[in-house]
C-alpha cells in the first residue's frame, strides 16, 4: 500500500521540487495620449526555490528570459521589385496572425542557453517566431517573406531583442527594463517570464498588460469603432467644411 501511495504522489513531489516564479510589472495599464512619446516597462520578480535552497556557486546558475508580446493581427506583406527603373509591388504574402509587438530580454543571449527546438516551442527569439501564413508558398519563398516581415517590424521599433538586459541579484531577484515605443499598438499585451537552467525551461509565468488610448484619442478611436457610419459622415463633412473655409480665405487674400 505504501508503495502505491509513493507512486501516486511522485508527480506531486516532483512538482514541489521545481522552482517557481513570482513576476510582476511596473505598469499593468499604459494610457496613450496625444503627447505619448513611449514608456519604459520594468519587469521584476523573484525565484522561489524548493525549501529556500538557492543554487550554490559550484552549480550552474539559472537564466531568466522575459518576453512582452502584443496582440496578434492579420497582415499582408508586399515585396517590391524594380521594373524599368520603377519600384512596383510584386509578390504578396498574407499572414493570419502575427504579433503586433515583440520584445525579448534575457540574462544571456538566448541562443547560448537553449537549443533551436526549445526556442521554437516557446517562441524565444525573433528567428523562432511561429508566424501563420495564409497561403501555401514554397519554403524558400515563405522564409524570405518571414525575414522581410521581421525586418520591417525591427526597423519600426516594434520588434527587438535585448540580450543581457535581465539582471539577477543573489540568484533570486531579477529585473529588466524594456522600452515601449510611441508607435505601439493598443490592446491586451502579455509579459511572459521563463526560468531556464541546463538548457531546460523549469518554470514560466504570465502577467497581462493593457495599453489603450486616453483622452480625445480614445474618444475618436471608440467613435470610429462603435459608430462607423456616423464617424465617416462627420469626417467627410469636416473635410468639406475645412476645404471650403481654406478656399474662402485664399480668395479674400
Amino acid at each position: 500500500m505504501k508503495r502505491w501511495a509513493i507512486v501516486l504522489l511522485a508527480p506531486l513531489l516532483m512538482g514541489q521540487a521545481k522552482p517557481e516564479l513570482v513576476p510582476d510589472v511596473s505598469q499593468r495599464d499604459i494610457e496613450i495620449a496625444y503627447s505619448f512619446t513611449g514608456a519604459e516597462l520594468l519587469l521584476f520578480g523573484a525565484i522561489l526555490y524548493p525549501n529556500g535552497r538557492v543554487p550554490g556557486p559550484e552549480e550552474r546558475p539559472a537564466d531568466i528570459v522575459v518576453v512582452v508580446k502584443g496582440p496578434t493581427e492579420a497582415i499582408k506583406v508586399r515585396e517590391k521589385e524594380k521594373v524599368a527603373g520603377i519600384w512596383v509591388n510584386a509578390q504578396t504574402m498574407r499572414y493570419r496572425s502575427a504579433p503586433s509587438f515583440y520584445a525579448i530580454a534575457s540574462s544571456r543571449p538566448v541562443r547560448t542557453i537553449l537549443d533551436d527546438r526549445t526556442r521554437a516551442i516557446f517562441e524565444l527569439g525573433l528567428d523562432s517566431l511561429q508566424l501563420s501564413p495564409a497561403s501555401g508558398a514554397a519554403p524558400e519563398v515563405q522564409e524570405r517573406f518571414d525575414r522581410g516581415l521581421v525586418d520591417l517590424r525591427v526597423r519600426s521599433g516594434l520588434f527587438y531583442e535585448a540580450p543581457g538586459a535581465v539582471e539577477i541579484t543573489d540568484g533570486v531577484l531579477y529585473r529588466a527594463r524594456l522600452a515601449i515605443p510611441a508607435r505601439v499598438p493598443v490592446g491586451r499585451f502579455t509579459a511572459e517570464t521563463f526560468l531556464i537552467r541546463d538548457g531546460r525551461v523549469l518554470a514560466a509565468a504570465v502577467r497581462p498588460i493593457d495599453i489603450r488610448k486616453s483622452g480625445f484619442e480614445r474618444f475618436v478611436a471608440t467613435s470610429a469603432q462603435r459608430y462607423s457610419l456616423a464617424y465617416g459622415i462627420i469626417a467627410v463633412a469636416l473635410s468639406v467644411l475645412f476645404g471650403w473655409g481654406a478656399g474662402a480665405i485664399w480668395r479674400r487674400m
